[in-house]
């Protein structure tokens, strides 16, 4: 008698896996199908920002340092913007690493640099292989747009006091 009770646990035990509720999600390999990266496009949750959201602030603040920075150091960055621009476009970049890149350029925006440049940190660290190649660039500009004086970057909050005094 033990022996075909250990018969019936036996082949009990793997059906479990396919027994219960249906998920909510896609069913059987779609999930497979997502560390691909292709379906994630798809999604639009999975998107994350669009490159312009991106990519137009981090040109503005580009323009920005161009009348105080080396040529050579604009152009570098420029190209290393472009690259970054390719790479979204063709969908190279996964979703964390868009969706830290909108948090960076929010934080630059704010002039909160410390912010940005702790956010250029976790990415080299944790996406080295998808960022070396462009994040360079982001590091440099943050730190040339953390450089311009107060008055390019904050309107005439210092030239209008200096005027009214005598």
């Amino acid at each position: 008698p033990p022996a075909p009770a250990r018969a019936r646990t036996a082949p009990a035990a793997p059906p479990p896996r396919a027994v219960g509720p249906p998920r909510s999600g896609p069913a059987g390999p779609a999930p497979r199908a997502d560390s691909g990266g292709s379906s994630a496009a798809d999604c639009p949750e999975e998107r994350g920002p669009p490159a312009d959201a991106v990519l137009a602030p981090l040109r503005e603040a580009l323009d920005a340092c161009r009348a105080r920075v080396q040529k050579q150091v604009c152009d570098d960055i420029g190209r290393r913007l472009t690259v970054l621009g390719d790479a979204w476009a063709q969908g190279k970049l996964s979703a964390p690493v868009r969706k830290r890149m909108n948090l960076l350029v929010q934080e630059l925006q704010q002039q909160h640099w410390d912010a940005a440049d702790e956010i250029h940190r976790s990415l080299m660290v944790d996406h080295v292989n998808e960022v070396s190649q462009w994040l360079v660039g982001v590091k440099r500009l943050i730190a040339e747009t953390r450089s311009l004086p107060a008055v390019e970057t904050d309107g005439s909050a210092e030239a209008g006091p200096a005027q009214e005094t005598p």
